[in-house]
């Protein structure tokens, strides 16, 4: 089977969150063949290169979404018409209100939610015949369509008080988000000729997927550990160091609501990390029979020796349990995180456990936000907790101490969860708690917060409490504290269920099903070269290679010879529209006889990972 994976952000560059799982799928599923379509959101990230690559992977085709870009051409009569008449639907139906999930108001919303749908693939059309679109979308003219919409009766109220500034920024942010629909990956070579298209996320990266399906009928499956849609309003705040105004916001906010509703109406399967992304998904309007829930896959290899040094999965009397009367915080460090109420938690259990100490490990500091946040922090600390001597020859030493993974106190991740005997997770916002899965693999007791998906994931195998409040924080953490015998039920416990739900093993398991249950409800498309005038199969006209699973070239050189020339199929043009009764084609598509590309690899990092 050949995989089209649409990625931003991430695999196959050496920087970016999703590249980790990514690889770990394309290794994984080494009996398929992957294309990968990446986008990279900065000069940073291409500047790294990317990562070794598996033989499974046959192309990498890469996009910009972080540079100006355009090809300079400029629209004539028919083009300008199109384009007007297409951009009109689109922002229209951003400019009215409930832009969230699709047909969530009735009728009138489905009919936008339609309009919507018609005006991006639209675009698309005229992108893909004509180029220009990033010219078009940042004319004097795609400002005019903005400023009626935004004014027209029944518009949103939070988009009525837009200004001729805010429609350049927004046209800027809409042309940026809408690169996709502009990249030469739609043809016969490219996505056309996939059989499947797995979107990595929802936005940005799931429009080549769409334009898929919408022209060639290649199924769309979209998988979301984060959610884009809640990022997006995450990340849109009024903060940062260009803040955009409020009508900005709610017209991006708008459009990325049309959008998510869109790509969850199109995919044949959507597969949520957790129950908390996949509410994120239903109220966004995602079918609930197309959800199906797969945990991100963790490696288990490097925590294993933690885990099973007392031959039971836990940290008994007889492993390596930790220091008895040390509490660890392990993540990044972000206000999110929320160590000012573990600080203060901490003064509490201070007070009945004088001999308790906290250490908080993380990753290294980066951003003038981050730096911020980690001096705030330890002052808050110096001044809650005085250095403590022995004796009076003796040197001070604090009862809080802050260092990274890495250094002196832990040269690797796994030594940050053995250094004390419960772990601590104080988060005020969290997705899928990675450090607390990591935690559980060490078999280590913990105490987290009612955030995220962390009731999902410890599932009654540790304590948690409400966010934001440091005394309940304080009063878990004393109850492990006090309870070896307890704190070594609840490791073990949560060791097992690590096991069970989220390794790469199962995670495998779970994609390698979806796509051959996509792939067996698809429908064949069989090349003009193998069917006869009334349609049937001829026989032999494919070479007895094409039946052997996997790669018949596995081990031989990347490169792989062509093939004997086949007679050709004259090209066909991209239609206007594609009729109702199915998808049709950009041009003829060809899915068996197709020759394997050599991959060019940039220069290639030894894959590492920090789950931090």
């Amino acid at each position: 089977m050949r995989i089209g994976l649409l990625t931003d952000g991430g695999y196959p560059y050496a920087t970016g969150e999703s590249r980790l799982w990514c690889d770990r799928l394309v290794r994984g599923l080494a009996q398929h063949e992957f294309d990968i379509y990446a986008l990279s959101r900065s000069a940073h990230q291409e500047g790294t290169g990317w990562i070794q690559l598996p033989p499974s992977v046959q192309r990498v085709r890469t996009a910009a979404l972080w540079s100006a870009q355009g090809d300079g051409r400029a629209y004539g009569r028919r083009e300008r018409r199109r384009f007007v008449g297409h951009f009109g639907d689109l922002i229209t139906a951003v400019c009215a209100p409930d832009g969230g999930a699709a047909e969530s108001a009735g009728d009138g919303d489905a009919h936008r939610a339609s309009a919507f749908a018609e005006g991006l693939y639209g675009l698309a059309e005229l992108a893909h015949e004509h180029g220009g679109l990033a010219t078009a979308l940042r004319s004097e003219a795609a400002a005019r369509i903005l400023e009626a919409a935004c004014h027209a009766p029944g518009a949103r109220r939070s988009v009525r008080g837009a200004t001729v500034p805010d429609y350049l920024v927004f046209a800027d942010q809409l042309e940026r988000a809408l690169r996709p629909l502009s990249v030469d990956w739609y043809d016969d070579d490219g996505l056309g000729g996939v059989d499947l298209c797995h979107a990595t996320t929802g936005g940005s990266a799931a429009l080549p997927g769409l334009v898929a399906k919408r022209f060639f009928g290649v199924p769309l499956l979209v998988t979301e550990y984060g959610v884009q849609l809640r990022a997006h309003y995450l990340a849109a705040g009024p903060g940062g160091d260009a803040p955009l105004r409020a009508p900005v916001r709610a017209l991006l906010a708008a459009f990325q609501g049309r959008l998510a509703a869109e790509v969850y109406h199109q995919a044949a399967v959507i597969t949520p990390g957790n129950t908390h992304a996949r509410r994120w998904q239903e109220r966004c309007g995602a079918d609930r029979a197309k959800l199906r829930t797969v945990y991100p896959g963790m490696e288990t290899e490097r925590f294993a020796a933690l885990g099973e040094r007392d031959g039971s999965g836990g940290a008994g009397a007889g492993g390596d349990g930790g220091d008895p009367n040390t509490l660890v915080w392990v993540g990044r460090f972000e206000p999110a995180k929320d160590l000012i109420s573990l600080l203060h938690a901490f003064a509490d259990i201070r007070k009945e456990e004088p001999d308790a100490r906290l250490r908080i490990i993380g990753a290294v500091a980066q951003g003038a936000e981050v730096t911020a946040y980690l001096a705030h922090c330890r002052a808050l600390a110096a001044q809650l907790f005085h250095d403590e001597a022995a004796d009076a020859h003796a040197v001070g030493d604090n009862c809080v101490s802050f260092e990274e993974v890495g250094g002196p106190g832990a040269p690797e991740l796994v030594d940050a969860y053995a250094a004390g005997a419960v772990i601590v997770l104080s988060s005020i916002v969290e997705g899928f708690p990675v450090s607390l899965v990591e935690a559980m693999f060490c078999g280590r007791a913990t105490v987290s917060t009612d955030v995220g998906a962390v009731v999902e994931v410890i599932g009654g195998t540790g304590l948690v409490v409400p966010p934001r409040n440091p005394r309940a924080l304080a009063d878990a953490c004393l109850a492990l504290l006090r309870d070896p015998e307890r704190r070594e039920r609840l490791g073990a416990a949560a060791r097992a269920r690590a096991l069970e739900l989220f390794t790469v093993e199962q995670n495998l398991a779970a994609f390698r099903g979806i796509y051959l249950e996509l792939i067996s409800h698809a429908p064949v498309r069989r090349p003009a070269e193998t069917v006869d005038a009334h349609g049937e199969p001829l026989p032999f006209a494919n070479p007895a290679e094409a039946y052997v699973p996997g790669h018949w070239t596995a081990g031989q050189a990347r490169t792989v010879p062509m093939p004997a020339p086949v007679p050709m199929v004259p090209p066909v043009s991209m239609p206007l529209r594609p009729p109702a009764a199915g998808p049709t084609p950009l041009s003829a598509s060809t899915r068996t006889s197709r020759p394997t590309e050599s991959v060019g690899v940039g220069a290639g990092q030894a894959l590492g990972e920090s789950d931090v």
